[in-house]
């Protein structure tokens, strides 16, 4: 069972993100401000749910949650800053993008920036501790995934309505045969030199 909150008693935003690891794509994240009795048996780390349980599970935390926001970092500016700059850039623009300001904030990992002047607290594997990292995860996921799907449908050959981005073997092979999109991060290892 995931537990509420870190802070009791402050209204607290759990921030995570998606497409970290990925060759193609932006990279997402969401901030969520859930309420402090907060409870959802279903709610767990995205990468444990079927993507019909975390699309159902997206309009609960949407309608439940006191504040909720999504913020995008583009692959011109994962090369100029890295992913990791990246990652915590975009749970900046989902912290700056809630109607609600946070007094504090928890984050999935173990890597973060300080927020102004708001207290935040590092939670290695989160996603799996905290209801609000877990609901951030999902929307996080989600809505990254519908951008990769409408990627897909601009460049079907690098399979990304299935692996989303990833460096699998599909779309390393893709890489090597089409060569590169506007998508592709330029600053990643594209392909394994053979």
């Amino acid at each position: 069972m995931l537990k509420s909150h870190l802070h009791a008693g402050l209204t607290e935003a759990g921030c995570d993100e998606a497409g970290r690891g990925c060759l193609a794509g932006s990279v997402y994240a969401a901030a969520v401000i859930l309420p402090g009795d907060y409870t959802n048996e279903r709610l767990n780390d995205s990468k444990k749910l079927t993507a019909k349980c975390r699309f159902e599970l997206r309009h609960e935390i949407e309608r439940d949650a006191l504040a909720w926001a999504v913020g995008v970092v583009t692959p011109e500016e994962i090369d100029s800053i890295n992913i990791l700059n990246a990652s915590i850039l975009a749970m900046h623009r989902a912290l700056d993008a809630l109607s609600l300001t946070p007094e504090a904030i928890i984050v999935d990992g173990n890597r973060f920036k300080p927020y102004r002047f708001i207290p935040y607290t590092t939670v290695v594997k989160g996603d799996g501790k905290y209801l609000s990292i877990a609901a951030a995860s999902i929307l996080a996921k989600t809505y990254r995934d519908e951008y990769m799907d409408r990627l897909a449908a601009e460049y079907p050959q690098y399979g990304w309505d299935v692996n989303k981005g990833y460096p699998t073997r599909l779309h390393r092979e893709a890489i090597k045969q089409f060569g590169i999109t506007p998508y592709h991060r330029k600053s990643f290892k594209l392909i394994h030199n053979s």
